[in-house]
């Protein structure tokens, strides 16, 4: 099966169970909202399923795949991209260059080829300016270009945790427009953590709730926001 399922997933600091016993799935073309209260395990997920974690127990399949033992740097090669709640950017190079590290990382082009496919991956972004430095840019081209140094890679799926906090309206709609884009055009499937319930409602086909490091629910924000489990535990009242 084509995309990224997990088994069982489950991950445990000593005594602290921080993702417990999950089943998650993710295919080519949807767009997956991965919703939860502060500490529900959102972003642990995320790292377990890039590889930055290892998990105690459980699996993760990408393409029929038993990659659970494959580390970060490999994953990101075969296919799973993911942003973090944290930007870092490359503060010394230019935003071409920032996204160029992507695709030199993926280790398919020549420098100068690199150059030229970042340069077309910032433009479908929206992204001018390219010689600029990241210090240049306002927090809705930070944001973009953080998005298209994971794209860089050439994933075929793609984790984007929290990429509109600290965005107007006006932003995150642009942004909301451009996820779409990004997932019906390059048949990616993509993950979405975001606390905005707004987002989640207008952007992504199908929910996963997690609470306490597990699945509570699951399906079309519709059905999981009038959920009784879903708004005691992180709603706090009628939908």
């Amino acid at each position: 099966m084509k995309g990224l399922q997990t088994e069982a997933l489950t991950i445990r600091f000593g005594g602290l169970t921080a993702v417990d016993g999950v089943d998650f799935s993710l295919t080519p073309g949807e767009i997956v909202g991965i919703i939860g209260p502060n500490g529900a395990g959102k972003t642990t997920l995320i790292n377990l399923l890039a590889g930055i974690y290892a998990p105690t127990s459980g699996r993760v399949v990408f393409d029929g795949e038993d990659i659970t033992a494959v580390p970060a740097h490999r994953r990101a090669a075969l296919g799973i991209g993911r942003t973090f709640q944290l930007i870092h950017p490359l503060e010394d190079l230019t935003l071409v260059e920032n996204v160029m590290t992507g695709f030199l990382f993926a280790g398919r082009r020549s420098l100068r080829a690199a150059r030229e496919a970042a340069a077309a991956l910032c433009r479908d972004l929206g992204l001018g300016g390219l010689n600029r430095s990241t210090g240049e840019l306002n927090i809705l081209e930070t944001k973009k270009m953080e998005i298209a140094k994971a794209l860089a890679v050439e994933p075929s799926v793609l984790f984007l945790d929290e990429v509109m906090a600290g965005l107007n309206s006006t932003e995150t709609l642009d942004v909301i427009r451009m996820v779409r884009e990004i997932a019906a055009h390059r048949n990616l499937g993509i993950g979405v953590v975001e606390h905005v319930m707004g987002v989640i409602k207008e952007l992504t086909e199908r929910v996963v709730v997690l609470d306490g490091g597990r699945l509570i629910a699951a399906g079309p924000y519709s059905e999981v926001s009038q959920d009784p489990r879903v708004v005691s535990a992180y709603l706090g009242g009628s939908v």
